[in-house]
């Protein structure tokens, strides 16, 4: 693999351990997958042959074990994305709502950042209850669509009102890149979710959810716009040409 040149998705998708490099130097993967190793280098005035040398003894070891998400059917992965990570967010945002609330209020006049970070979060929240419901009720259907249409042989299919598919990704891409700002504040806010010394349970299990939260939401977004959302598209160009 030309590493140089391979776009941060692409590594990342190869072996989600390497991910844990581009976490170290701040690096976001998931938002900014498309981009190539050199020009992220370039662009953050990082040493490219320390990082490409990082990347490939993280590639040498063995693959991290998990689901083999790139080897999924396009229609599988949009059944799962809903099942186990738009779950995931509805049901924490609640929880980490009230954690953040209650140590906003009680820490909040020596910690005032605390505000800060919960208005952020309570924004994160709200925007991403609609981006969820638009792919639940606009992309993945229509993902499922396509798979039926290439597995039926059918040359004629109903074409959905927002066109094709790129225009939906287009602007889930766009919203998830507001997403990845937002906690990147989050992140530098709180000292990287590192409580202070003096913090009490609730404000440390708060930052310890939030770090979760995040976790799972840049897997979230690598899923759709590294490995979703381009498969989508030439799936559809595919069938357009038939």
């Amino acid at each position: 693999m030309d590493l140089k040149n391979t776009t941060i998705g692409e590594i990342v998708k190869s072996n989600y351990k390497a991910s844990d490099v581009f976490k170290k130097y701040g690096i976001d993967f998931c938002c900014g997958g498309g981009k190539s190793l050199a020009y992220i280098c370039e662009k953050n005035n990082l040493d490219e042959a320390v990082l490409i040398e990082e990347i490939k003894q993280t590639l040498a070891t063995k693959k991290e074990e998990g689901l083999p998400y790139d080897q999924w059917p396009i229609d599988l992965l949009a059944s799962y994305i809903p099942k186990i990570h738009h779950k995931y967010v509805a049901e924490s945002i609640p929880v980490l709502l009230g954690y953040l609330d209650k140590i906003a209020q009680v820490h909040g006049k020596t910690n005032p950042e605390l505000f800060e970070i919960r208005d952020l979060f309570e924004g994160s929240a709200g925007e991403l209850t609609m981006h969820m419901k638009k792919e639940e009720l606009m992309v993945f259907p229509y993902v499922k669509t396509l798979v039926q249409v290439q597995e039926s042989g059918a040359s004629q299919w109903e074409k959905p009102v927002f066109g094709s598919i790129e225009n939906p990704i287009n602007q889930m891409e766009d919203e998830h890149t507001g997403e990845g700002e937002r906690f990147r504040k989050i992140v530098e806010l709180s000292n990287n979710y590192t409580p202070p010394a003096s913090a009490c349970n609730t404000y440390i299990v708060a930052f310890k959810k939030l770090k979760e939260f995040e976790a799972d939401l840049h897997l979230h977004i690598h899923l759709e716009n590294n490995i979703l959302f381009p498969k989508a598209i030439a799936l559809e160009k595919e069938l357009l040409s038939r």
